[in-house]
């Protein structure tokens, strides 16, 4: 779609060219960006002629930058010991073309905060944190579950830009199980629920069925009466593509499940 306000496109080549003029937006794959009107923005400043490398290994597990596409995201599982079934799963979430997983950012997925955002399904369940970049030229961290606060709705301030996310190499070779519902074979996902070992205990992330992500830690595997009174506090998401009710059935009856499976 053609944004008819917008009337400079700016590279950033450097952090400081991330200080973003009134009527300014960063721009990273811009998929969603350039699905809809606009009318409040007036330049874009472009994420990728920063250059970052996709993802780096890290002496405690892998930084995956904001602008890494979701074609990119999954070289990752090539050599690094990641769950590749987990990876790939979670980028079929989206059900686009090969087109979008080669356009679409991480980042970009994850700061337009939507309930069935695949990458905050898979950051999350990976415990992932951010690393946020303010404009003042100072950084601040954040886990990905605290960052996302409601549907489009994240803790980010005005002017402060996602650099990358870290995940540790524990998280990342876990034994994992996913599951996911939607209303139709090939509807937007309306419950993704991950499990994941932690040493000796489990943790369950909920997304797509919440408007937030919601993380459940165990100290093992919980009996059917601890995972349901772990779930009682959640308030369930509500639009066209589920109920608040069917949501809630059909996340609990996933929790059950992946907490089955990763438990072996």
């Amino acid at each position: 779609m053609d944004l008819d306000t917008i009337t400079s496109l700016r590279p950033a080549h450097s952090r400081e060219d991330l200080r973003l003029a009134p009527g300014e937006a960063v721009l990273a794959g811009g998929t969603w960006l350039f699905s809809e009107h606009q009318d409040h923005l007036t330049g874009l400043v472009d994420l990728t002629t920063l250059g970052w490398t996709p993802w780096t290994g890290t002496a405690s597990g892998v930084e995956i930058a904001a602008t890494c596409t979701i074609a990119q995201l999954l070289d990752l599982t090539d050599g690094r010991g990641a769950r590749p079934d987990l990876f790939r799963r979670c980028a079929e979430a989206f059900l686009m073309s090969s087109k979008i997983w080669r356009t679409a950012t991480v980042g970009g997925n994850v700061c337009l905060a939507l309930p069935a955002g695949a990458m905050i399904s898979l950051l999350t369940g990976l415990d992932a944190e951010a690393l946020i970049w303010a404009p003042d030229g100072g950084e601040r961290t954040e886990a990905v579950a605290d960052l996302v606060t409601g549907v489009q709705a994240t803790t980010l301030a005005p002017g402060e830009v996602v650099r990358s996310f870290a995940v540790t190499r524990e998280a990342l070779t876990a034994r994992a199980a996913f599951r996911r519902a939607s209303l139709t074979s090939l509807g937007r996902s309306a419950a993704v629920v991950i499990a994941r070992r932690d040493g000796e205990g489990l943790v369950v992330s909920v997304t797509a069925s919440t408007a937030r992500p919601h993380v459940l830690r165990f100290p093992g595997l919980p009996t059917d009466a601890e995972l349901s009174a772990a779930l009682d506090p959640i308030t369930w998401f509500d639009d066209p593509h589920g109920a608040p009710d069917w949501r809630e059935a059909v996340t609990r009856h996933l929790a059950a499940e992946v907490c089955r499976e990763v438990a072996g």
